[in-house]
């Protein structure tokens, strides 16, 4: 094999799934804009029938997606959501899953109010360490899923010994790595089944495309999730498998300023009089910052701690004031594009979660969002300044 093709994260990043076109030499691969393929006599294909089951532009993707999460098998979907959805599939009715308390709203809602119809069960437990977790297993349990760093709390769950305990158990270990991207964390190299994105965060990264995927090097469970991908048919367009593609050729470059630009501001905020909590991995003050450093780390080896953060600032009041006076940071929903993000979890993306489970875990009605962008790093600091200032 070449060594662009096993080379370094970066190299890979650029070149798998991106040879050049065989016919006409070109260095970026074409786009499939095509829903059927011609067949040479009936029965007869060339590997590609319709666009739903395989699509060429689609499949370049999912073998960049697999090398870059450290997998045998990618697969690439409408959504995030759609993802998750499609795992969940596999599962057969009265099956039950251990999930943790803290995770994105939606996972909860399409766990809760959708899946939970057909009698899919699950239990949402504290996973920052392993006996809430052991106490939830019962015969019934087929999986652990887990997102860490979580959204928005930023907890963090050890993802080898969950991942140990769930091969001791015969359950699979599910890790939504959205926050992370496999540049910043490989959980299936830490002994994972499943790596799971919302691939419209970091992954696309410029807030255009709409996407989610699954990795895992797991024969049966990738030929049962393939049959699922190309029967119930939440694929992406091959357009946006395309600019996938060619986003995640700076995906190194981007995440790098991403995380540098929010350890700053972090540790900006975590001195500043207004903030009552800043809520980031990186700072030496997390109560997980060691588990941070130890498995949040890029390809190189050194840690590394994304570029998400949330803070809390007393109360929705002091929230609403605060985000009306940011002008760089953008109030909207989602993360990981190149422009900063605010968001305000209780009545935004986590509104689905009862109150009081949202409070259990430290959601408050002060607890603000922050997907920190690529911008200069003195505009976003001086942006949070005058927002905070308005709080005097």
């Amino acid at each position: 094999m070449s060594r662009k093709l096993t080379g370094g994260f970066a190299t890979r990043a650029i070149h798998v799934g991106q040879e050049p076109d065989a016919h006409t030499g070109s260095v970026v691969p074409p786009l499939h804009q095509t829903t059927t393929f011609a067949q040479d006599d009936i029965g007869v294909d060339r590997g590609y029938v319709y666009s739903r089951a395989k699509n060429p532009t689609r499949a370049n993707l999912e073998q960049t997606l697999a090398s870059l999460e450290g997998g045998k098998y990618g697969l690439a979907f409408a959504s995030g959501m759609s993802a998750l959805s499609t795992l969940i599939m596999h599962f057969n009715a009265g099956d039950h899953f251990i999930v943790g308390e803290n995770v994105y709203g939606g996972t909860y809602r399409v766990l809760t109010q959708v899946f939970q119809r057909h009698n899919l069960r699950s239990s949402w437990v504290d996973t920052r360490s392993l006996e809430p977790i052991i106490a939830a297993i019962h015969p019934e349990t087929r999986a652990i899923i887990i997102e860490t760093p979580s959204n928005p709390m930023m907890t963090l769950t050890d993802i080898a010994a969950v991942a140990q305990l769930a091969r001791d158990r015969n359950l699979l270990c599910v890790v939504d790595n959205t926050f992370m991207s496999p540049y910043c964390q490989r959980p299936l190299e830490l002994g994972a089944h499943v790596a799971f994105h919302s691939v419209t965060k970091y992954l696309a990264g410029h807030s255009d495309v709409l996407m989610g995927a699954l990795v895992t090097s797991e024969d049966d469970l990738a030929e049962s999730l393939h049959f699922i991908q190309k029967s119930a048919g939440a694929v992406p367009s091959p357009f946006d498998c395309w600019l996938t593609s060619r986003s995640l050729k700076t995906l190194v470059a981007r995440v790098e300023q991403h995380s540098s630009n929010a350890l700053a501001l972090a540790s900006f905020l975590d001195q500043h009089a207004q903030v009552d909590a800043v809520y980031y991995p990186g700072l030496p003050t997390h109560p997980q910052h060691e588990l941070a450093a130890r498995q949040q780390r890029a390809p190189e080896g050194e840690p590394i701690f994304g570029g998400m953060i949330s803070i809390d600032i007393g109360s929705l009041e002091r929230a609403r004031t605060f985000i009306s006076h940011l002008e760089v940071f953008t109030l909207a929903e989602s993360l990981g594009g190149v422009e900063s993000l605010v968001e305000h979890p209780a009545i935004m993306t986590h509104a689905s979660v009862p109150r009081e489970k949202r409070e259990a875990f430290g959601l408050t009605d002060g607890l603000v969002r922050l997907s920190v962008g690529i911008e200069d790093i003195d505009d976003l600091e001086a942006d949070l300044a005058t927002a905070l200032a308005a709080l005097d």
